[in-house]
């Protein structure tokens, strides 16, 4: 399944947030939004997940289901949303109960997730008893364990330090490249954007406009830390943003 995004618009009373949004989330691939402060990327997440409903324009989706899935589409948000009184498998079971799984069934998906994650030594603990890194692995254990066919990630990493984060690409690049997966991903981060995008969308300052879309086709398994290509791809779409950033920054101090 593939996602549409056409003619988005999104206004808060006079304020306009974002103008004409238009693109398309390829099946399997991960699209990164990348853009200024207050430029309206959490908002436009928010309107594609169906959490906020625009002022125009339209999400569809299009194409099949992946065989199994639960919903369509899932969150994973920056402050990791655990419940904190549930084990990690608790957590991850919460997204399965009101589909009227099986028992075993149910045993078999969280098995896996938890395996996929690397977290099947921490299935009874709680989540004071976890890292951040670790809290958003079950938060992405959760999310998988739905087998959308698209994730929606608002600044998963932000929150980490920037080993952690590190390593948490890591991570997600070994998911994907065992079973991809579609994603929307907001980041403030374009050294994020640029490991992880097959495709970056660049939105201008407010109302948040489509400024450019880079493609990086480069398989995922390449983008170490050092790679010379994704360095100038990093500093190309900073050029590109530069400006709106700076100006962006004004308003904001400005009010």
């Amino acid at each position: 399944m593939k996602l549409s995004i056409e003619n988005l618009t999104h206004c808060y009373g006079q304020t306009e947030v974002l103008k004409n949004i238009s693109f398309v989330v390829p099946s399997q691939r991960i699209v990164c939004i990348v853009g200024p402060s207050g430029c309206g990327k959490s908002t436009l997440l928010r309107m594609i997940g169906g959490l906020e409903k625009p002022t125009e324009g339209a999400v569809l989706q299009v194409g099949e289901l992946p065989e199994g899935s639960l919903n369509p589409l899932t969150f994973v948000f920056q402050d990791f949303a655990l419940l904190p009184w549930r084990s990690v498998e608790g957590n991850i079971k919460l997204v399965l109960e009101g589909h009227n799984l099986p028992t075993a069934r149910v045993e078999e998906i969280v098995c896996d997730v938890l395996a996929r994650t690397r977290l099947s030594d921490f299935r009874n603990a709680l989540p004071r008893q976890l890292s951040g890194g670790m809290k958003q692995r079950v938060a992405i254990a959760r999310a998988l364990a739905v087998n959308p066919a698209v994730m929606l990630m608002d600044e998963p990493l932000s929150a980490l330090d920037s080993q952690t984060r590190e390593l948490l690409m890591d991570d997600l690049v070994d998911l994907w490249q065992r079973e991809p997966f579609g994603a929307v991903y907001v980041t403030h981060n374009l050294a994020e954007a640029v490991r992880l995008g097959h495709l970056v969308v660049v939105l201008s300052r407010r109302p948040g406009r489509i400024r450019e879309i880079v493609e990086i086709d480069m398989p995922l398994a390449d983008r170490g830390l050092g790679n010379q290509v994704l360095e100038e791809k990093q500093k190309y779409l900073w050029e590109a943003m530069r400006e709106e950033a700076r100006a962006a920054d004004k308003e904001l101090i400005n009010g």
